[in-house]
This record gives C-alpha cells, sequence and structure tokens, in this order.
C-alpha cells in the first residue's frame, strides 16, 4: 500500500538516525512533532529541535522502562501530594479536549550538568538516560539524574498505540519497528502565527530539508495490521 511506503522511509530514516516528522490526526492535537530516536541524539538535534520546531523537548519512554525506573505519570504523583496541598488535586487534567489522560511523568538533568538547559546539557541528559537504559542499569536512575530538570518524561500508555494515539505512543511505536532502543525524543514544530505549523508548511519544510514527513495514522495502521502480526 502506498501509505506504508511512506512508513517505510520513516522506519529506513529512523535507523540512521535521521529526524522525521510525525503528524498526529486532524481530530486530535492535530500538530506535526520532529522525532528521533533518542539513541542518537546530539547538541545539534537539540539545536534543531529549538530553532526549527520550537516547541516542547520530551523524552517518550516505554511503560516497562517506566516501571523499572521507578517513575510514574505526573498525574499520579499530584494525586499522592494532594493530600497535603489540596490544590493539586483541583489541577487534575480531566477536560484535555483532545485526550483523556497526559503523559507527562517527571522533569530531570543528569547530576553532571550544570544548569541541564543548554544543548549540550539536554543532549548529555538524554543520551546518559538512553545509556542506563539500554545497559539494564534501572537501579542507578537516582544516582544519576536529578529532579526537577529540562529534559521532559513522556510516560507511554500500555499496549501503545492500540490505547492511546498520542505522539508518544506512535513514536514509540516506530521505533520498536525500526528496531533502534525504543526510546524517542519529540518537539511540536510551531509556526509564528502562534499556533502550530501547518501541515502545509511542515511538508514544505520537510522538502526543501530532505526529512521524512509521515502520517501516524500510516504508523499506526503498519503497527497494527504489519509489524505486530510478525511478533
Amino acid at each position: 500500500m502506498e501509505e506504508y511506503g511512506n512508513v517505510k522511509k520513516a522506519i529506513e530514516a529512523l535507523k540512521k538516525g535521521e529526524i522525521v516528522l510525525i503528524y498526529d490526526d486532524d481530530k486530535r492535537e492535530a500538530e506535526t512533532d520532529m522525532v528521533i530516536a533518542s539513541e542518537f541524539i546530539t547538541p545539534e538535534t537539540i539545536r534543531t529541535f529549538r530553532k526549527n520546531a520550537g516547541g516542547l523537548i520530551c523524552n517518550c519512554i516505554m511503560p516497562e522502562d517506566c516501571d523499572k525506573l521507578g517513575i510514574p505519570f505526573m498525574v499520579d504523583i499530584l494525586g499522592l501530594a494532594s493530600e497535603k496541598y489540596p490544590v493539586l488535586d483541583k489541577l487534575y487534567p480531566d477536560d484535555i479536549p483532545y485526550d483523556e489522560k497526559s503523559s507527562f511523568s517527571i522533569t530531570v538533568n543528569h547530576r553532571k550538568t550544570f544548569t541541564g538547559i543548554p544543548d549540550n546539557d539536554r543532549s548529555y541528559t538524554i543520551e546518559k538516560l538512553v545509556e542506563m537504559c539500554k545497559e539494564n542499569r534501572f537501579e542507578e536512575f537516582g544516582s544519576e539524574f536529578r529532579s526537577p530538570g529540562h529534559v521532559h518524561l513522556l510516560r507511554a500508555t500500555e499496549g501503545l498505540v492500540e490505547r492511546r494515539q498520542g505522539h508518544t505512543e506512535i513514536s514509540l511505536a516506530l521505533s520498536k519497528i525500526a528496531g533502534t532502543y525504543p526510546m524517542t525524543t519529540i518537539c511540536e514544530m510551531m509556526g509564528d502565527d502562534g499556533r502550530a505549523l501547518s501541515k502545509e508548511l511542515t511538508a514544505k519544510y520537510a522538502e526543501e530539508n530532505k526529512i521524512v514527513n509521515v502520517a501516524g495514522a500510516d504508523i499506526i495502521n503498519y503497527y497494527l495490521n504489519v509489524f505486530s502480526k510478525k511478533e
């Protein structure tokens, strides 16, 4: 199928450590994110995200890795803390117009970074997080990282796109298909008009910069109908 051809281009790009653009859905955020497999992160990647995307730079993590690291959804942390700080219970995000739950977890810096926000610092934090998970050193998370920090961690929903179809789950599904370590770094593309960059302008950016631009729906279909049946 034609759409699978584009997904396959995204798979190959992700394998090579290249940035790909993923659009979620007209009826969801209606946003395009820059996405890279986190194991290929560099300061130059962070700079590209910051200057050419402009949204929030986040790291998407599989639920099983989150369990091993010991990090929950942020809403669960707020729920536990609300007994002492009742306003936190009132802040529960139960009115998100495009979703029923936020994937946000905690924010971190690696302990060897300074402020944590420069391109080099954020790249180093992500690089070391991937390295620690790949080496199965989950118990060292607290000794290697501090929180709060400047890298936003996103906890994927169990079952990925079978249950939730946000950029967190879509990008991780693509990572699994590509065979890279299933952790992705993402950033929304913003326009100069104060809104998310339009599909037309993201397509133009992709063409001018020779970047693969793929619809989230195509990745979801490939993951559910092709990849999952091979596992």
